[in-house]
C-alpha cells in the first residue's frame, strides 16, 4: 500500500474513530440525563396523583376513575395502585408501540428510569400506593434527534477536516514525489539534484540526497579526467596534439570495415624539408614548426566529429574525412594553410604535398593506403607543392541522383525490401547475450543487399532515415515475437531521427503496444550522434525506459571528456569502440584507458561491451579488464 493511501487510510481511521467517540460520549451523557429527568418526573407526578387523591376521601372506584383520567393523556406506560396489602385497586398499562425512534437504537440505548412511588392517605389511615411510569417514546424521540443531529455535525466536521487533510497531503506530496524521483533516478543510474522542499523532514532528506548526488558526480569526473588523461597520453601525440599512427589506422580500419560505415576520404601530408629545418633552427623551433602544422591540419578535421587528424611519423601526417566531404576542396584548403605557415621556417624550398583518396565500405585497408602512397609518392617526386588525387571505381548499378535515391529507397520500404541481419554479442563467459540487427535494404527482388553504410548517407540528406529505423524496430519486435527463447536483439537508431519529435513519438507509441517484448529490445545511437542531439536524446532515454527498453552507445570513447553530460540518462550499456579496441593486448595505454573506464561504468550500473574484436588474445585481455561481453569476427565461435 503506497504511503499516500496509508495517510489518507489513517486520517479516516482517526476521524472514524474520533467521531464514533464523540457521539457515543454524547449520546451515553444525554440517555443518562434523560433518565434522571424521567426518574424525577415520574416521582413527581406520583407525588402528585397520591396528593391529589388523599385530598378527595378516596375509594377504589374513585381511584379508578382518576387513574383512568390521568392515563388516558397518553404520557404513561403505568399507572397502578395497590392496597397496604398489597392488593390490586386499579392498574393501567399501555400496549408496545411506536416509541418514535429505530428498534435496532432502543436496544442498543435502553432507558432506564426510575419508577415513581407515593403513599395515598385517606384522613389518618394509608389507602394505598401509588406506582407511575411515564411513557419513554418521547425521550426516545429526543434522544433519536440528538444523535441524528450529532452524526450530521461530527460527519460535516469529519469532511471538513479531511478537506484540510488533503490540503496538507497535497502540500506535502509536491516535494515528496521529487525526492521519490530522485530516489528512482538514481536506481535507474541517473543522478540528479532537486530543489530544497519548505518542510523541515523532507528538506532534510533531500539536503543528504543532493550531497551524495553531488559527491557521485565530483568523483564521476575526477575519475573521467583522469582517464581522458590516460586516452590522450595513449592515443595522440604528444607534441601536436593530434592522434598517434597506432590510434589512427585503427580509426580507418574501423571506416573501412564497420557494418554501417559512410565511407570517406584519406589525406596523406607530407612535410618537404623537415630535415633541414631542424638543421638550420635547431630542435625548438622545428618543434613550434611541427605543432603549427599540427594546428592547420587539426583545423582541416575539425569541422565534423567523426574525422580524424593524426601524426604517423616524423614529417608524415594524415587526415581521414568522412563521407560527403569534397576531398579535393579539403586538401587544397589544407596545402595552402600549410604554405601560409610554413613560409616563415622554409627558405624558397618547397612545404609540403598531399596525397588524396576516396573509398567506401568494405575496402582493402592495404589496396588504399597503397593508392594513396602513390600518389603522394608522384606529386613529391614533382617537387612543388601540389595535391594529387587517385580515382576510386564509382558503383555503376547505383542510383545517381538524389531523386532516384527517395525513389528507390521509398519503394523498398513499400515493397518490405528490408530485412535484419544477425552478429552475436557475447557475455564474459562466453554466452550469447543478444545480436546485433543491422539493417541490409535491395532495391529489386533480385538485388543484392546493401549494408546501411551504401544507403544511409544519402537517407540522411533526403530524411528517410526515421521511415528505416522504424522499420528495423518494427522487424526486431516481430524477430523477437517469433522466437521467445532470443535473449536480446540490438538495433541501432541514426542520429538524424533521433533528432526529430515526430519519429521519437511514433517509436515510443510503437513500442508501446509490445511491451512483452520490449525488455529484451536493445535500443543504441552513436556516441558523437547522442552528444550533437543531447536533449532529444535525454528525453527518448526517458522514453525508452519507460516502455522496457534497454537503451545504450555504442562507437563509445572518442569522445569521452563529455561523459559527465551523460549522468542522468539512466543507460543501461556502452559499446566501445573498436578503435580502442584493435591490439588491446599490446596497448599499454589503451588497457590502463579501458579498465578505468569499465571500472566507472561498473560503479553507476552500465555493462560494458567491446566492439570489433578480432582476434582471442584482444578477446583475453578484455575479459581481464572487465568488459562484461563483446562481438567481432573472434566472437562467432563462442556462441
Amino acid at each position: 500500500m503506497s504511503m499516500y493511501r496509508q495517510l489518507w487510510l489513517a486520517i479516516i481511521v482517526s476521524t472514524l474513530l474520533s467521531m464514533g467517540g464523540g457521539l457515543l460520549a454524547s449520546l451515553l451523557s444525554a440517555r443518562g440525563y434523560l433518565e434522571s429527568q424521567l426518574s424525577i418526573k415520574n416521582t413527581d407526578n406520583a407525588t402528585a396523583l397520591a396528593l391529589s387523591l388523599s385530598q378527595s376521601n378516596p375509594d377504589p372506584v374513585m381511584a379508578d376513575l382518576v387513574v383512568a383520567s390521568l392515563f388516558d393523556s397518553g404520557h404513561y406506560e403505568l399507572i397502578r395502585i395497590t392496597d397496604p396489602k398489597g392488593n390490586l385497586i386499579t392498574e393501567r398499562t399501555a400496549p408496545t408501540g411506536d416509541l418514535d425512534a429505530p428498534g435496532w437504537f432502543v436496544k442498543a440505548l435502553p432507558l432506564q428510569a426510575s419508577a415513581g412511588i407515593a403513599q395515598v392517605s385517606s384522613g389518618w389511615k394509608q389507602f394505598g400506593t401509588v406506582t407511575l411510569v411515564s411513557h419513554s417514546r418521547f425521550a426516545y424521540g429526543a434522544l433519536w434527534k440528538s444523535a441524528y443531529d450529532m452524526v450530521f455535525a461530527l460527519s460535516l466536521a469529519g469532511l471538513v477536516g479531511g478537506y484540510l487533510g488533503a490540503l496538507v497531503l497535497r502540500r506535502l506530496r509536491g516535494p515528496l514525489d521529487a525526492v521519490i524521483d530522485q530516489a528512482q533516478a538514481i536506481t535507474q543510474r541517473r543522478f540528479v539534484s532537486i530543489e530544497l522542499p519548505a518542510v523541515p523532514e523532507l528538506r532534510q532528506l533531500a539536503v543528504a540526497m543532493n550531497a551524495t548526488v553531488g559527491r557521485l558526480k565530483a568523483m564521476f569526473e575526477e575519475e573521467a579526467g583522469r582517464l581522458e588523461t590516460v586516452r590522450r597520453e595513449a592515443n595522440f601525440d604528444s607534441l601536436t596534439g593530434l592522434a598517434n599512427r597506432t590510434h589512427f589506422m585503427a580509426r580507418l580500419r574501423q571506416s573501412l570495415e564497420s557494418e554501417d560505415s559512410l565511407g570517406g576520404s584519406l589525406l596523406l601530408i607530407r612535410l618537404a624539408d623537415l630535415v633541414g629545418i631542424n638543421r638550420r633552427l635547431g630542435r625548438g623551433a622545428t618543434d613550434d614548426f611541427l605543432r603549427q602544422v599540427g594546428g592547420v591540419v587539426d583545423a582541416c578535421a575539425a569541422q565534423s566529429p567523426s574525422n580524424v587528424a593524426a601524426r604517423l611519423n616524423g614529417a608524415d601526417f594524415a587526415v581521414l574525412l568522412g563521407h560527403g566531404v569534397d576531398a579535393r576542396m579539403a586538401a587544397d584548403a589544407l596545402l595552402a594553410a600549410l604554405v601560409e605557415v610554413a613560409t616563415p621556417f622554409v627558405e624558397g624550398h618547397a612545404i609540403g604535398w598531399i596525397g588524396v583518396g576516396r573509398f567506401k565500405q568494405g575496402s582493402d585497408m592495404g589496396a588504399l593506403l597503397a593508392r594513396v602512397d602513390t600518389a603522394l609518392a608522384g606529386v613529391e617526386a614533382e617537387g612543388a607543392n601540389a595535391v594529387r588525387e587517385v580515382p576510386m571505381d564509382e558503383d555503376d548499378e547505383m542510383p545517381r541522383t538524389a531523386e532516384q535515391w527517395s525513389v528507390m529507397i521509398r519503394r523498398a520500404l513499400e515493397h518490405g525490401w528490408v530485412r535484419l541481419i544477425s552478429f552475436p554479442v557475447v557475455d564474459a563467459q562466453g554466452k550469447l547475450s543478444h545480436r546485433e540487427c543491422p539493417l541490409r535494404l535491395m532495391f529489386d527482388e533480385k538485388g543484392e543487399w546493401l549494408p546501411a553504410g551504401r544507403f544511409l548517407p544519402v537517407a540522411e540528406r533526403l530524411k528517410l532515415t526515421p521511415a528505416l529505423d522504424l522499420a528495423a524496430v518494427a522487424l526486431g519486435l516481430k524477430e523477437l515475437q517469433a522466437h521467445p527463447q532470443l535473449q536480446g536483439l540490438a538495433i541501432n537508431l541514426s542520429a538524424s531521427s533521433v533528432g526529430e519529435a515526430v519519429f521519437r513519438t511514433e517509436l515510443v507509441t510503437l513500442l508501446a503496444g509490445q511491451k512483452e517484448v520490449t525488455s529484451r529490445l536493445w535500443l543504441e545511437v552513436a556516441e558523437a550522434g547522442a552528444l550533437k542531439h543531447l536533449e532529444e536524446f535525454r528525453d527518448l532515454c526517458r522514453s525508452l525506459k519507460s516502455v522496457g527498453c534497454r537503451v545504450g552507445l555504442e562507437h563509445y570513447g572518442h569522445q569521452f571528456s563529455q561523459i559527465g553530460l551523460l549522468h542522468d540518462m539512466g543507460l543501461d550499456y556502452l559499446k566501445v569502440d573498436s578503435s580502442f579496441v584493435r591490439g588491446i593486448d599490446n596497448n599499454a595505454g589503451n588497457v590502463a584507458f579501458l579498465k578505468g573506464l569499465c571500472s566507472i561504468a561498473h560503479n553507476i550500473g552500465l555493462q560494458v561491451l567491446a566492439e570489433g574484436v578480432a582476434t582471442q588474445a584482444e578477446l583475453a585481455t578484455l575479459i581481464q579488464l572487465g568488459f562484461d561481453g563483446a562481438t567481432g569476427p573472434a566472437v562467432k565461435e563462442a556462441i
